[in-house]
């Protein structure tokens, strides 16, 4: 496979998904002793181009790696980030790349993406348990972290009403009850 430059990976999104991509942006800075380039790619589509941008990464690095999804509840939405790095392998060329999407509370599903890299799994299981966000198809819906007995509708990364109450929070040394 062709190893495309960053500004040109990020052009290929906006060339394969359309209106499906919201923007990307490359960002670069020297890192150690000798100065080699450390390069992240941020990357933002639409939900309804997620499965497409997932599988334009594939075509990018024929096993890209997914280290894991981090989630963030801003309000309205919950933004899902899918941390992946591509040509690995090859010195001083491995890419970080950071695909976003944003979903509503309205309507908090997502695909699952085992089918195209099923060590997703894993992440996929917590995003479920900890976010509220529904990963349509995921062969394996088992919690991962929390209790069986653990309520359910509470999830612990969330800002709102669903997330955990007053009660279920303890207070960390050095900090003072709400």
């Amino acid at each position: 496979m062709e190893r495309l430059t960053p500004q040109a990976i990020i052009d290929s999104f906006g060339k394969d998904l359309g209106d499906g991509f919201v923007g990307g942006s490359v960002y670069e800075c020297e890192v150690a002793v000798k100065k080699n380039k450390f390069r992240s790619l941020r990357v933002e589509v639409k939900k309804s181009a997620f499965r497409d941008a997932i599988d334009h990464i594939c075509h990018l690095q024929e096993y890209p790696h997914l280290a894991i999804i981090s989630s963030s509840d801003l309000g309205a939405e919950v933004e899902l980030i899918y941390h992946f790095t591509i040509y690995y392998g090859h010195h001083l060329e491995e890419l970080s790349l950071g695909l976003r999407v944003k979903l509503p509370k309205s309507d908090l599903k997502i695909p699952t993406i085992t089918d195209l890299i099923p060590g997703a799994l894993f992440t996929e299981r917590e995003t479920q348990e900890m976010m509220g966000v529904e990963v349509v198809g995921i062969p394996d819906k088992r919690r991962l972290f929390l209790p069986e007995d653990f309520p359910e509708g509470v999830y612990p990364w969330r800002k709102d009403e669903k997330g955990p109450p007053d009660d279920m929070l303890r207070v960390l040394p050095g900090r003072e009850p709400k």
